[in-house]
């Protein structure tokens, strides 16, 4: 898991089993401290590490992945990416609940300064997710955890006020109109979609609380909601 907090950026370029970020010595990431096995979000992309230098490390990216995210085009082209270790289980959560599981790729539309921001139009390639969007949701752009200011009535559009420190300190700042990004909803909305569409199974028992089709007082006491 990760908090959507950008620790550093590096430079992400193909090689014979993955990709290889390589990260600068000024950077706020020390690659000879991650672990082979490591999780890495590489633009809210989760990567396991498995190889590492001095000078960056080398991950597995599967054909789901690469179809998925923004990472193979970026790899060829030697882009810049955003990183962040998996979240300890003691640290601050500043951003929100990430995944690093990338639900699809979004457009840039408009990205527009303004006197104390950046104002940052996205939108959903599949309008579908619109669905999990709304005014003040939270929602991962190449892995950052930002917050939707407004969005059109299906959600699929949606724009972003971006701080200066957020944009002077991630890949934001290289975003042109018409650039791909990828983009994680928000994992609390995505779970409580599934389990309001659930419908109970052939052989369930009948006391579990719960009727076809709904969420009871009953069920919510019996599974610790109480």
């Amino acid at each position: 898991m990760f908090t959507g907090l950008v620790q550093a950026v590096g430079q992400l370029q193909r090689w014979s089993g993955g990709v290889e970020l390589l990260v600068t010595a000024e950077s706020g990431l020390d690659p000879t401290a991650l672990a082979l096995g490591d999780s890495v979000a590489v633009d809210g992309v989760c990567l396991t590490v498995t190889q590492r230098s001095a000078h960056g490390f080398k991950a597995d990216v599967s054909e789901e992945t690469l179809a998925r995210t923004t990472l193979a085009a970026k790899a060829d082209r030697r882009g810049w990416v955003n990183l962040e270790p998996a979240l300890r289980l003691a640290d601050r959560l500043g951003g929100h609940l990430v995944s690093g599981h990338v639900d699809g790729q979004g457009t840039v539309v408009a990205v527009e300064q303004q006197p104390a921001s950046w104002r940052l139009v996205l939108r959903w390639n599949n309008p579908a997710y619109g669905r999990y969007v709304c005014e003040k949701a939270s929602v991962a752009v190449d892995g950052i955890s930002l917050t939707v200011a407004d969005c059109s009535a299906d959600g699929a559009e949606f724009w972003i006020a971006v701080i200066p420190h957020t944009w002077s300190s991630t890949t934001l700042q290289q975003l042109r109109v018409g650039d791909a990004v990828n983009l994680e909803a928000d994992l609390l909305a995505k779970y409580t979609e599934r389990l309001l569409a659930w419908r109970a199974q052939p052989g369930e028992a009948s006391g579990s609380g719960r009727s076809e089709g709904t969420i009871t007082p009953g069920w919510l006491a019996e599974h610790g909601w109480s």
